[in-house]
């Protein structure tokens, strides 16, 4: 392997994948923000019904494959196989190319069945213009699970990046475009999606370029021998299938969440078809500001599933637990905070983002923002499961919180009282209800036990205090600012601030970060004498 392709342990990896996440979520807000204003309510529910579908079909498709490879991959460097590696890549691509060739051809021809599945035909366009993404998403996706197995996370970072500058480049001039010329809501917000489809033909041209120029197929001096394609196939089904049945349960669980939303507000909770359009859009808006920390989190999953894989694979359970646990406290070090500012401040950052959005958008964020906490850390454990070869238990913990979702939605959406905040009380319950089992699989199932909760206390206080501090400060000056859109975003720029250095000295304090946690990642010893922390 070329010298700079050198290894980096997760942390570090896990840096430069959040590096990309930061830079993402910026392009991702030049993007999704003037997007939900140039579509309005009405527009992005088009746009977030199509987007559910593709989610399905993203899940089913990238969601399982990419880490069976990126663990197959990690199990032949660590034993030495080049020739190995050289065959699971070459024999996972063909498998990617093969499902998402089948998930593009089912949305493309079948965009308007599939909207009108959903009780919003008007999608039909939208699907229409995604479809081809997929196909694109799974031979990137290939290719990253090939560099994510050697521990090198920068092309997945770069083409993370590449995939949000076309997706903003294209769809959100897209958008505007089609709305200035008085083109309809429906086709306006199929331009918008389209720039998904162009990001990730971006995406894909820089990975294959990349894989061609540091990854070439040289000649080794002592080859190994392969395993048979047919074993390699097996062997990524085998542990590919259960991670994808897990993640396709909550696709499918969102999505049948997306169509008993819409249509139990109509026939239960007496909400007309207008309106319940546009409690969706700005429910869809809320996830989407509610999913940052859980973009944050995904990082740190990408990077300990190859590196606890290979300490199994050495028989070093020890470690693997020891750096399960890590990784448990380091993530929540980053979703905590994140979620309780959300909840917190949900008011004035939905004045501030959707000035002109639906007035139920403030607590639906706030209750989201709680969600997002157990969501995160229902990431992290599943992600620590499937590092130490448990990848069916977590399974088990999504099907019966999805389950669960589905119960508390249908019986809260379709109480007048309630309507659409019931969605988000049943996305809280969903994931709790994985948190708590995949708890209990970690302690009772790895060779050496994972400690879930011993990991989360600093972090959950130092977070409650930044809360407290970032509420007062807000509150404190919208008494004295008043309410106006300059005033508010005034006061939530005063609060973040405040909440970020009231948080930072918590957790120094109460010593939820460590020296030798800093030390994993890039210039962490300059940061940790700069934050005197031993």
């Amino acid at each position: 392997m070329p010298k700079q392709q050198s290894k980096q342990n997760y942390l570090h990896g896990a840096a430069i994948l959040t590096v990309g996440v930061i830079i993402t979520k910026i392009l991702g807000a030049f993007y999704k923000i003037p997007l939900g204003n140039i579509l309005g309510d009405e527009g992005y529910a088009h746009f977030m019904v199509a987007y559910s579908i593709f989610n399905v079909f993203l899940t089913l498709t990238t969601a399982g494959l990419p880490v069976a490879l990126s663990r197959m991959i990690s199990e032949a460097d660590t034993l030495g196989k080049p020739m190995q590696m050289r065959r699971v890549f070459r024999v996972s691509l063909l498998v990617f190319a093969v499902v998402g060739l089948i998930s593009s051809l089912i949305m493309y021809l079948f965009p308007t069945e599939l909207a009108v599945m959903m009780d919003e035909v008007e999608a039909a366009q939208s699907i229409w213009a995604i479809s081809p993404a997929i196909f694109l998403v799974c031979l990137a996706a290939a290719y990253r699970g090939y560099a994510q197995g050697q521990s090198n996370m920068k092309p997945t970072t770069v083409s993370q990046v590449l995939e949000v500058l076309g997706k903003v480049a294209v769809g959100l001039v897209l958008a505007w475009y089609l709305t200035r010329i008085g083109k309809s809501l429906p086709v306006a917000s199929g331009g918008a999606i389209f720039g998904v489809t162009a990001g990730s033909l971006l995406s894909l041209v820089y990975m294959m370029i990349y894989k061609h120029r540091h990854y070439p197929a040289k000649a080794v001096s002592d080859p190994d021998v392969p395993d048979r394609s047919g074993k390699i196939v097996a062997t990524l089904l085998r542990i590919g299938i259960p991670i994808t049945l897990g993640s396709c349960v909550m696709s499918l669980i969102n999505l049948i969440d997306a169509k008993l939303v819409l249509n139990r507000l109509q026939t239960a909770a007496g909400v007309s078809y207008f309106d319940a359009k546009n409690l969706y859009g700005i429910y869809g808006k809320a996830q989407t500001l509610s999913n940052l920390p859980a973009s944050f989190i995904v990082p740190l999953t990408i990077s300990i599933i190859p590196a606890i894989t290979a300490l199994v694979v050495r028989g070093e359970h020890r470690e693997a637990s020891r750096q399960s646990a890590a990784s448990i406290r380091v993530a929540a070090l980053v979703f905590m905070p994140m979620g309780v500012g959300l909840a917190v401040l949900a008011e004035p950052i939905m004045r501030v983002i959707y000035p002109t959005g639906n007035a139920a958008g403030p607590l639906l964020l706030s209750l989201l923002g709680v969600g997002a906490i157990v969501m995160c850390l229902g990431q992290m454990s599943t992600a620590v499961l499937q590092a130490n070869r448990l990848e069916l238990w977590p399974v088990l913990g999504m099907v019966i919180g999805g389950v669960v979702k589905i119960l508390v939605n249908y019986t809260l959406v379709g109480n007048p009282k309630i309507g659409i905040y019931g969605a988000p009380i049943g996305t809280l319950a969903c994931y709790a209800v994985m948190c708590a089992m995949n708890a209990l699989f970690l302690r009772l199932r790895p060779a050496e036990p994972v400690r879930v909760l011993p990991a989360l206390w600093r972090a959950a206080l130092s977070s409650l205090l930044m809360g407290a501090v970032a509420w007062g400060v807000y509150r404190g000056l919208s008494a004295v600012l008043g309410t106006s859109w300059k005033a508010t975003a005034l006061g939530v720029a005063a609060a973040v601030i405040a909440a970020v250095a009231v948080y930072l000295v918590a957790a120094v304090k109460t010593r939820a970060v460590t020296g030798d946690d800093l030390r994993l990642i890039p210039h962490g010893d300059k940061l940790a004498a700069w934050l005197h922390i031993v």
